[in-house]
């Protein structure tokens, strides 16, 4: 069933949980609210997201080499206390999202950190994409910002499918953890780097 933006945005408020995450409850659900929060609830997402607010100041630098030293990566993620950091849980979190880091190329953590001069070079090369294939104006710009949803999931850390179980999104996989873990978990920033990969001007400065 069709599901409203208004619905959306009112489980959003009573939860605190993502916009996709909110749409997928309420499909589920069938509209109904009441339910689509039960659901969330049982995923562990609602607990997550009222654990957003919280300071995440501990946590752990991870580093992963790959292929006999032809790909690194550093990372870091952020709980709020120290004794999480220092599970075996948080560990192999860690870990497993600085492999995912290396195996998927991902430029940004999320979606808001990607710079609007590269969402326009983007959106520029879809628009003549779209207009090379033939598409008529008044569908051009949808096509636009549906190829630009594609982007994000491909560019951004938090959308891209988790390698080990691509049914499964990093940000699903985070949030799974602070659920599990009961602190909220947050990836601050990530470095990867490829042995021979060009620089860009800043860095071979």
């Amino acid at each position: 069933m069709a599901i409203s933006a208004q619905d959306v945005k009112a489980l959003r408020e009573r939860t605190g949980a993502g916009m996709m995450e909110c749409k997928k409850a309420l499909q589920e659900a069938d509209g109904n609210l009441d339910r689509a929060v039960d659901i969330l609830r049982e995923r562990g997402l609602a607990a997550a997201a009222k654990k957003a607010g919280r300071s995440t100041t501990e946590g752990l630098i991870e580093s992963y080499i790959h292929s006999g030293g032809r790909i690194g990566v550093l990372l870091e993620i952020n709980c709020e206390t120290d004794f999480v950091a220092n599970t075996d849980d948080f560990r192999a979190l860690a870990h497993d999202v600085a492999m995912h880091i290396a195996a998927a190329r991902p430029v940004y953590v999320r979606r808001e950190d990607v710079p609007e001069s590269a969402l326009e070079h983007e959106r520029q090369v879809l628009r003549v994409q779209a207009q090379n294939e033939g598409k008529p104006p008044a569908i051009v710009e949808k096509m636009v910002e549906g190829r630009i949803d594609k982007y994000f999931k491909e560019v951004c850390l938090l959308e891209q499918p988790y390698v080990k179980n691509p049914d499964q999104t990093i940000d699903q996989l985070i949030k799974e953890h602070i659920a599990r873990l009961g602190e909220q978990i947050q990836v601050r920033r990530f470095a990867r780097f490829e042995r021979g990969e060009e620089l860009s001007p800043a860095e071979s400065e």
